[in-house]
């Protein structure tokens, strides 16, 4: 079955969720289905759903059978215990044959290509894909469709189609995130549960105070999304060079898919059939009455703003496809000394596997990720290794002019001086940054790569590469497929728990960075929550607690988590408390840790100066860091080990039994250990099913 409209063709994406949903949608109206098997996807938190391998081989044959494609979901974050499991499962997926897999890790595109599959592979959202140079170089790579990325708007769709010729696939209907794809680590950081591995607990659905220059706003839900609904906008989407019109629900019962399937074929035939008499909102009322949350176009037209927000419907606290509470606020854990000795315990096994490797390092030392010019200095002078300017300035600050940076650059002695590149970077940018950095050449040692797409763009033009926190390294495998294409140095996932950041370290090819001290970015969003003491009225005065009360933060009982606005007016949400592996100094380093990274765009100099002064002396001193440690004092709400106070290491990619005692609610802890352990099993069930069908 297909469709086309002008040669173009239109296909309707349906999402099944198991077996017995899929055999009532695949007869309705729709051109192609998606689904997960049985491992090694986005969405295992439902127990029963998902395919066994016998099931995708049967669904394969019956969607072929009526003319309709089949795609394969294989979009998790791959550990390094999970790669044997994925070679197993795409040598069956090969021999299943479904029209395309779905994938996140570019571990999974290096398994293909050195295994010699034949696998066509589409690129999931959670890849992020958001200009011309990642979409090119996915190409290179084999790749024949894109996801885009949720915040993409319809005339950039146009334009990367008209560029590429790449088939695009677009979220039409269903549940959004307020984050950029991969771009959001705050489950991670609070409960262990990888929202990049599908284990996701929503915090951003709860119930939030904004707090701004002493003022309370009356946000309620400020990062609950509503639905996407293009119901109205097939001609749009069609205009915009989308090939597949996406409905998100692989958790949604039969009926409710079915319905959406219905309305959403019906409106394209309609449309295909007479387009000029296209009568938009035939079953609109039907949808708005079975709709799970208000509806919403998102960026399909431009950043939407407040009108994006979810107000009715929000805080039920539940997940509609189980009715299981998800979470609710939750503090973040504070470091702990039983949590520390588990740390060392778990490292010092990888330091003595690596100590003949060690004996001929020679780079390690410490970076500094800086927003300001007197933060650069301060870093400088108390002996930084590696300073990284940002590309993502937050607000006051201003980008780093080019005088600025030859200042720095004489400065520098014999530390390396890099530019960081924005997250997220549209063509406009690619055309700055060339500017800027091929117009003359600029006295810096590297840029801090960011995306695939300025891999792609500046890979060797001359300046060497580090690859940064967002590229989500998390196995030794996708380490190795970026250095491949350049990157000399990378930075280890920032959600890897203990056991997946020991893996990797024993087995990452080259120089790897960690992120060991400050407050990160746990959200990186398009979405400016400044808007919400612009538009609304204050209802209560009540100061900051930790940063100056220009600085919007998102407030519970549980604690304060500051958002910055940047330059690009992108929003950072950070940790409410420090990040600090200072306690382990000695074992990160032992067991094969390069550079050891501080996040300092939110201190004052003088702060930074201090903290980068005490790893340095760390550092030059392993069995002084505990004694170091003690004399510390947090600058916010206390100190956090982050994602090492989990030990990981399943499927689940859950809290493991050596974290400390959890400060979460019953709700909380209810809910994430059945989520534990419903992955636990359909693991332990794919494992044996892939191994049968090996034999």
């Amino acid at each position: 079955m297909a469709r086309f409209f002008n040669g173009k063709e239109v296909e309707l994406l349906a999402p099944t969720g198991t077996f017995e949903i899929f055999k009532q949608v695949i007869e309705e109206n729709c051109d192609a289905v998606y689904f997960g098997g049985p491992s090694l996807n986005m969405r295992l938190m439902r127990k029963g759903f998902n395919f066994s391998l016998e099931e995708i081989t049967e669904a394969v044959k019956i969607a072929h059978g009526l003319g309709k494609k089949v795609y394969i979901t294989v979009n998790n974050l791959l550990n390094e215990g999970e790669l044997d499991e994925a070679r197993a499962y795409l040598r069956f997926l090969e021999s299943a044959g479904p029209d395309a897999i779905i994938v996140q890790d570019f571990a999974v595109l290096a398994l293909i290509r050195d295994m010699g599959l034949k696998l066509n592979v589409h690129s999931s959202v959670m890849m992020n894909v958001h200009n011309v140079e990642m979409v090119r170089a996915l190409q290179e790579m084999g790749v024949t469709r894109v996801v885009t990325s949720r915040e993409m708007d319809l005339m950039t769709t146009r334009y990367l189609q008209q560029a590429t010729g790449m088939e695009l696939e677009y979220f039409v209907h269903g549940d959004m995130c307020s984050v950029h794809g991969a771009n959001c680590y705050f489950s991670s950081m609070v409960f262990g549960m990888s929202s990049n591995r599908g284990k996701c607990l929503k915090p951003c659905r709860w119930d939030y105070r904004v707090k701004k220059d002493g003022n309370v706003y009356p946000a309620e839900y400020p990062l609950a999304v509503k639905d996407m609904f293009m119901y109205e906008h097939i001609p749009e989407l069609i205009h915009g060079g989308i090939t597949s019109f996406k409905i998100e629900g692989r958790m949604r019962d039969a009926a409710f898919v079915v319905m959406l399937v219905k309305a959403y074929g019906d409106a394209i035939d309609r449309y295909i059939n007479d387009p000029v008499g296209f009568e938009r909102s035939r079953d609109t009322k039907l949808l708005y009455e079975n709709r799970k949350r208000d509806f919403s176009t998102g960026y399909a037209f431009g950043r939407p703003g407040l009108s994006n927000i979810n107000r009715r419907y929000e805080g039920t606290g539940k997940f509609y496809s189980t009715g299981k509470v998800f979470s609710t606020p939750t503090e973040e854990r504070e470091l702990g000394d039983k949590r520390v000795e588990a740390i060392r315990q778990a490292l010092a096994a990888v330091g003595e596997e690596k100590k003949a490797a060690r004996k001929n390092e020679t780079s390690v030392g410490v970076s500094v990720h800086v927003n300001n010019m007197a933060q650069a200095k301060a870093a400088l002078e108390a002996g930084a290794n590696h300073l990284y300017l940002s590309g993502d300035v937050f607000e006051p600050d201003r980008p780093f002019t080019k005088e600025e940076i030859k200042e720095l650059a004489a400065l520098k002695g014999n530390a390396k001086l890099y530019l960081g590149l924005p997250r997220m970077m549209t063509e406009q940018h690619f055309e700055l940054y060339e500017g800027l950095l091929f117009s003359e050449r600029l006295p810096i040692d590297g840029l801090m790569v960011t995306n695939l797409g300025a891999i792609r763009k500046f890979a060797g033009k001359g300046y060497p590469l580090v690859g940064d926190l967002n590229l989500n390294v998390y196995n030794p495998l996708s380490a190795d497929f970026y250095r491949g294409l350049g990157v000399r140095r990378l930075t280890a996932s920032m959600e890897l728990p203990l056991k997946d950041l020991a893996g990797l370290l024993a087995h990452a090819p080259g120089p790897l960075e960690a992120i060991v001290h400050g407050s990160p970015a746990i959200m990186y969003m398009e979405h400016d929550l400044y808007d919400n003491a612009e538009v609304y009225q204050a209802i209560a005065e009540e100061d900051n607690h930790y940063v100056d009360n220009s600085i919007l933060v998102l407030k519970t009982d549980k604690g304060e988590n500051p958002v910055y606005r940047d330059v690009h007016g992108r929003n950072h949400l950070m940790m409410a408390k420090e990040l600090c592996l200072m306690p382990v100094v000695k074992e990160l380093l032992e067991a094969g840790l390069s550079v050891f990274r501080i996040e300092g765009a939110t201190y004052k100099p003088e702060q930074l100066a201090e903290i980068v002064r005490a790893y340095k002396a760390a550092l030059a001193k392993p069995d002084a860091a505990g004694e170091l440690f003690g004399r510390m004092t947090p600058v916010y709400a206390g100190y956090t080990l982050g994602a090492l106070q989990f030990d990981g290491g399943s499927a689940s990619g859950a809290a493991g039994a050596g974290a400390e005692t959890s400060t979460a609610d019953g709700n909380n802890s209810e809910t994430a250990k059945e989520t534990e352990q419903a992955a636990a099993e359909l693991h332990a069930q794919a494992q044996a099913e892939v191994a049968a069908s090996q034999a």
